[in-house]
């Protein structure tokens, strides 16, 4: 993938603004309360030199669908004033009211009043965040502005006062099992895959009131967890992987085992009453002149169904379960076992093996702490350098202000953390990753002794931004890096993979290494492979780019028009599935009921 052109960023330091020291004393909900009062009322006027009078010249405006039914990021006076031009006759926001403000200072040298607000427009229920920012002349003006659809306003979800309040005596059981077999009706949506990102998209639009059919081709929902390999463990906290209406338990674990997670989801889309086959597998899908589909089930007896739907939404993950084998000259000659991680179960099955792990980024971690805690001789294969933090100094320093115990409530973490546009989020985060290397110095000296090769992410902001770029890349240590500084996993990355041999690898050095056992740790491919065979070359041809960033540094194509009509993407971590599958629903539900129609996006 093309790099993205990156604009410069500055940060509004109080350097920058000529202010001597922060003034914590400020009364932040009276600040914030008259700056959203003079907005609501220059938008009232749609004067929108008013508008931009309240923001400093470099401000940021972020929308998610109330605005502009995409994800769109403005930077500076002249693109914003023209997104307000474009959009604020058509959209009339209304109803501006001030939830809440804080001061915020998370630097000794940043400080802002941090306010959250409701507003209306002609058809949605929406949120926003703004952050103001102290000047040399005691006032506070716009630096960040953050506007989302929660809700549709005529069709908002059926959760707590709009809940079902009519007892059912008997009933239940056997309406579920007519329901999730679709006997005489077909769904309005019909989601390819039961990860949790299936699961959370079929949530949000069963509250919406869109009837949709999950399809997972595992026997089991959770399957896709419940067979990885059995070290398999989240890296990400507990309080940032919560899903949609369902909080994990308070005794849950900070860090979830994969089988844990697995009989989780499974009891989530029984408590949620989603509909889901397994043993299932979509085998084509045709759209026609409509832009609806037929999508032709195939069930583990052989029995076939097709489906009228209008919607297909693909929820295969960002790798579409396409494991991403590197090819080298003479494979047919190694004699040993080759497997990707994908299909690795446990250490166990290599017991007295010597095993060369290709990769070395979260898998290739994981399963060399695995091997060697089973007494398995294990080499780890260094390709390119990683992204290393250890979870015990990086994750407090990275999600603890937002997602952590006794901190905001999941949605709200999310809708902050959102507020901030990707490019000043990167920024700050180059803070925070020199602080992570700092505590992890001895950990991170340890690696470099040895040989192992760091990076602190792309244009050193830490580990999610090679989430954003290339859903990987990083190891969040939780003890193997520990075991490769002591010798227990061994490493080669003097240099690059030659060809097989008939006992392993021989490398452009004139090295070689003999291993039993050749296991790829190196990461998935993209979907675009399944979505070519399932929906045909055509569609494939039509779909944009999937992940990365755009200019604006918004995700590409995720949760969001893809460039083909009723067609949707639905991938992401725990945390972002949870936030965007609201973002899907929305737009579904929009235009089933007429409120969003092709070229009404702003873009």
């Amino acid at each position: 993938m093309a790099a993205t052109a990156e604009p410069p960023v500055a940060l509004p330091t109080l350097d920058r603004l000529g202010v001597k020291s922060a003034p914590s004393d400020v009364d932040a909900e009276k600040v914030a309360s008259a700056w959203l009062d003079s907005l609501a009322q220059h938008v009232a006027k749609n004067d929108i030199d008013g508008v931009l009078s309240l923001f400093a010249p470099d401000a940021w405006w972020r929308d998610m669908l109330a605005l502009t039914w995409e994800f769109r990021t403005f930077h500076g006076h002249a693109r914003i004033r023209k997104l307000l031009e474009d959009r604020l006759p058509v959209v009339k926001p209304t109803a501006f009211k001030l939830t809440s403000a804080k001061f915020e200072s998370p630097y000794p040298d940043l400080a802002w009043i941090l306010a959250q607000f409701t507003f209306e427009t002609d058809i949605g229920l929406c949120s926003g965040i703004f952050r103001l920012v102290p000047t040399a002349d005691g006032k506070w003006v716009g630096f960040t502005f953050y506007t989302n659809m929660e809700d549709l306003r005529d069709f908002q979800e059926k959760i707590g006062p709009r809940r079902n309040f009519e007892p059912n005596h008997g009933k239940w059981l056997e309406q579920r099992e007519r329901e999730k077999q679709y006997v005489d009706r077909e769904p309005t949506v019909l989601i390819v895959g039961g990860g949790q990102s299936g699961l959370d998209i079929a949530a949000r639009l069963k509250l919406m009131g869109v009837s949709a059919l999950i399809i997972e081709k595992n026997a089991r929902i959770g399957d896709q967890w419940r067979f990885r390999y059995q070290a398999l463990c989240l890296h990400d906290p507990v309080w940032y992987d919560h899903m949609p209406y369902i909080q994990f338990p308070p005794s849950w674990p900070v860090y979830t085992p994969a089988h844990k997670l697995a009989g989780w989801l499974e009891y989530y889309a029984e408590a949620m009453e989603l509909d889901y086959w397994t043993s299932s597998t979509v085998t084509k899908a045709d759209q026609d002149a409509n832009n609806e589909w037929d999508v032709t089930v195939e069930k583990a007896d052989g029995t076939k169904r097709v489906f009228h739907v209008k919607h297909l939404v693909f929820a295969i993950g960002l790798g579409g379960n396409n494991p991403n084998i590197p090819t080298f000259p003479g494979r047919e000659e190694y004699q040993g076992q080759v497997l990707h991680s994908i299909y690795h179960n446990s250490a166990k099955d290599h017991l007295g093996k010597k095993v060369l792990i290709v990769g070395a980024c979260t898998s290739a971690h994981d399963i060399a702490a695995d091997y060697v805690e089973h007494g398995v001789d294990v080499t780890m294969y260094q390709r390119d350098s990683t992204y290393i933090m250890s979870t015990k100094e990086g994750m407090p320093r990275c999600v603890g202000h937002l997602w952590w115990e006794d901190k905001y409530p999941a949605d709200v973490a999310d809708r902050v953390d959102a507020s901030l546009p990707t490019w000043i989020t990167e920024e700050i985060a180059k803070r925070a990753t020199k602080e992570i290397a700092e505590a992890d110095k001895e950990l991170l000296e340890g690696l470099h002794r040895v040989g192992f090769r760091t990076n602190m992410g792309h244009n050193g902001a830490g580990f999610l931004s090679h989430t954003r770029r290339r859903g990987g890349g990083y190891y969040l240590d939780v003890g193997a890096s520990q075991m490769v500084i002591d010798g227990k996993i061994k490493l080669k990355n003097d240099s690059v993979i030659k060809r097989f041999t008939k006992t392993g690898f021989e490398f452009e050095n004139g090295t070689t290494f003999d291993a039993d056992v050749i296991l790829f740790a190196t990461g998935f491919d993209t979907p675009m492979s399944t979505i070519k065979r399932i929906c045909g070359d055509d569609v494939a041809s039509r779909v944009k780019p999937i992940w990365g960033l755009t200019e604006e540094g918004e995700l590409r194509t995720a949760w969001r028009d893809t460039g083909v009509p009723n067609f949707w993407v639905m991938m992401g971590n725990l945390a972002w599935c949870r936030f965007h599958s609201k973002h899907l629903a929305l737009q579904i539900k929009a235009q089933e009921e007429g409120l969003l129609r092709n070229g009404e996006r702003y873009v």
